[in-house]
């Protein structure tokens, strides 16, 4: 499975953005997607992630009832909507696919190691 995330970029306090993942390759195989990021100074940390099948959602503490991850299974796409942005959300962006299914619905915060899959990254700055 590859992975490109688009959507990053320049963004003022409190406004919203999109970021969105698109996925290629055998991408059947997916059980969840998760959004993940790793700010200036900041080990890398996962903020979203969203079981394909089902639809099931975990959200970190940090960005509860701010951002939203949704999917459209037609195009092997995964959104990841940011409102009422903070500074503190500075970060690249990256998507990563649990082919294992590790966690999945999720329950929990995801761990790294549980992705095995990841694309480039995207930049969102916050100012």
């Amino acid at each position: 499975v590859q992975l490109v995330e688009s959507g990053g970029g320049s963004v003022q306090t409190g406004g919203s953005h999109r970021l969105s993942c698109t996925a290629s390759g055998y991408t059947f195989s997916r059980r969840c997607m998760g959004w993940f990021r790793k700010g200036p100074g900041k080990e890398r940390e996962g903020v979203a992630v969203i079981s394909v099948g089902g639809g099931s959602t975990y959200y970190a503490d940090s960005v509860k009832g701010r951002f939203t991850i949704s999917q459209d299974n037609a195009k092997n796409t995964v959104y990841l909507q940011m409102n009422s942005l903070e500074p503190q959300d500075t970060a690249m962006y990256y998507c990563a696919a649990d082919i294992q299914g590790w966690d999945c619905p999720p329950t929990r915060a995801p761990r790294l190691y549980e992705y095995t899959n990841w694309g480039q990254g995207t930049q969102v700055t916050v100012s």
